[in-house]
């Protein structure tokens, strides 16, 4: 099994920046690919972006791309979320997750097996 936990959520004004963390344990040699995903009120879960353990390979929603920056501390077994220029339209719930093969659609969800509990961001003025 793998375990999730997201850090570093809050509150933020409108083009402020939040960093937020995933930080993974248990059976981690078993997991490819991090990505993030998030989910408003009413909304469907998006995907975010996702980051390769191996290689560093990234992708992102195409919205958001130059914005939020995906990172990746090996020794720590850690993925980061940067997040810059935030507008209140990414208030959301934002979830990590871990799947297993490398191959295939990082952005969609349900190739991720692991899921971590989620953490708020809030963005108003």
């Amino acid at each position: 099994q793998v375990q999730l936990v997201e850090t570093g959520g809050g509150a933020v004004q409108p083009g402020g920046s939040l960093r937020l963390s995933c930080a993974a344990s248990g059976s981690i040699f078993s997991i490819s690919v991090m990505g993030w995903f998030r989910q408003a009120p009413g909304k469907e879960r998006e995907f975010v972006g996702a980051i390769s353990w191996s290689d560093s390979k990234t992708t992102y929603a195409g919205s958001l791309k130059g914005r939020f920056t995906i990172s990746r501390d090996n020794a720590k077994n850690t993925v980061h979320l940067q997040m810059n220029s935030l507008k209140p339209e990414d208030t959301a719930i934002y979830y990590c997750a871990g799947r297993l093969m490398y191959g295939g659609v990082w952005s969609a969800s349900s190739n991720y097996p692991y899921w971590g509990q989620g953490t708020q961001v809030t963005v108003s003025s």
